[in-house]
């Protein structure tokens, strides 16, 4: 009890945050989320099962040429049938032998012989009930197949270790992605917040400008308009987020009303992006998880070929057999302990081995050819990448000067409109061309986080 009490009260100091997550939600970076993805996702604990499946694979095919223990309980019988030994009709007397002639286990079946062929008691022999218990031991000394089925096991769990690697990077992809879309949508929030608060303003000023004559009532009316597009941009931008939430919600495996705070900014990930980084080569064929895994599906297929050959092998079996007789006939000859070896050798198989043989053989042909195209696919998939993330990062740096310059020419107008000097059309406009540079400045951004996204995992680097 003591220990617990110590195992529990290490467990508030070490981890904070599993309270607090527990009591008020979540605060993650986003490393912080892929990390508890991982512990909580429902698609990555199927697959750690995948793995462990596979683990017990090898366990099986092991154990298979491991000793074999079987235990039998038999019982058997004849109902009282009773055995004639027809002597030529009549009684007849006991055949003169000389047992000085015979050898010792000779002669203890004619002394028992003699009992049942006596005058005094007939020449049938009583079949009684028989019940014996067996154990028998089984060893596998010799067989081919056996252990090339060892490697396949082993190399199927190596697959699924693999693939095991492949379904975390995806996650992390998601969670990431998830996250980068939360970012841009909260920022995309706090721009159309904020400019609808401006612009609630703004229509302030034009109402009392228009009750002492210096604006229209159509300039009133322009500006309410714009703000209630921006307040049903807002509402929708405000669902997409909940959307987005529950999406992250659901891949880091806690419960769909538990609130979530992301502790990065979008600013803060952009500015991590190093232009080296991005232009540069950071693509090893070797490194890529399906490669790797394919790589393994090709020694699999020769593995699995050299296991329909030795199919043509034979192969040995050791055995001891012990008998314990619980009932038996009074005439009973059988041993109770037997020993020896079983040698099975395939001699025709009506084509089926070849068969095999050949299909292995094709398999083989398919994986090396699936091997070849991935590697080209893989090489041209980096192109494309590269080619994307370097447009992507051109046009993230051109989209920040846009909205750096929308947002100056906004604030200038908007200062000529409450000097009178234009019309509210002209800020209605210049205002839409500042949500516009914003949203394709933030569209951009998101456009490179996804494109360095896919090259990191591309590259097993998430």
């Amino acid at each position: 009890m003591f220990m617990k009490i110590r195992i529990l009260a290490a467990a508030l100091i070490l981890f904070p945050g599993v309270l607090m997550a527990q009591n008020k939600g979540l605060k993650l970076n986003i490393q912080d989320a892929k990390d508890y993805a991982l512990q909580n996702n429902k698609t990555y604990q199927n697959a750690q099962d995948d793995v462990a499946l596979a683990e017990t694979q090898i366990k099986e095919a092991r154990s298979s040429g491991l000793p074999q223990i079987q235990g039998s309980l038999e019982y058997m019988t004849y109902f009282n049938y009773e055995f004639d030994f027809p002597m030529g009709g009549g009684e007849t007397e006991p055949p003169d032998i000389n047992y000085s002639l015979l050898d010792a286990g000779d002669f203890e079946i004619f002394k028992i012989l003699e009992q049942f062929t006596a005058p005094s008691t007939g020449n049938t022999i009583l079949m009684g009930d028989q019940a014996s218990a067996n154990v028998q031991v089984s060893q596998l000394i010799f067989s081919g197949q056996f252990w090339v089925g060892m490697e396949l096991a082993k190399l199927g769990a190596e697959i699924q270790r693999k693939s095991l690697s492949l379904t975390a990077l995806d996650i992390k992809q998601q969670v990431t992605n998830t996250c980068h879309l939360i970012l841009v949508s909260e920022k995309l929030l706090d721009v159309i917040t904020a400019n609808e608060d401006n612009l609630m303003e703004v229509a302030r000023h034009t109402e009392n400008m228009y009750k002492a004559g210096l604006a229209e009532s159509t300039d009133v009316d322009q500006i309410q308009i714009n703000i209630s597009q921006l307040s049903n941009s807002r509402k929708a931008m405000e669902r997409n987020l909940e959307l987005n939430f529950n999406m992250l919600r659901m891949l880091l495996g806690v419960d769909p009303g538990t609130p979530i705070e992301l502790t990065e900014s979008l600013d803060t990930i952009l500015a991590r992006i190093n232009q080296n980084e991005v232009f540069g080569s950071r693509f090893n064929l070797a490194d890529n998880l399906n490669y790797q895994i394919m790589m393994k599906q090709g020694i699999l297929g020769e593995k699995n070929l050299s296991m329909q050959k030795w199919a043509y092998a034979p192969n040995l079996v050791g055995f001891y057999t012990y008998k314990k007789k619980l009932l038996t006939t009074a005439f009973d000859l059988s041993p109770n302990h037997a020993a020896g070896f079983t040698l099975n050798v395939p001699i025709f198989s009506s084509g089926a081995r070849s068969a095999q043989t050949s299909r292995a053989k094709i398999e083989l042909e398919k994986i090396k050819r699936s091997t070849e195209l991935l590697e080209q696919q893989l090489e041209l998939q980096r192109n494309q990448l590269s080619f994307s993330l370097n447009s992507a990062y051109e046009n993230y740096q051109t989209q920040k000067e846009s909205v750096d310059v929308a947002r100056r020419l906004l604030a200038s107008i908007q200062n000529k409109y409450q000097q009178g000097l234009i019309s509210s059309l002209e800020l209605t406009q210049a205002n839409s061309n500042y949500l516009q540079a914003e949203n394709n400045y933030l569209s951009s951004a998101l456009e490179l986080l996804q494109s360095k996204l896919e090259m990191d995992k591309l590259c097993n680097q998430l």
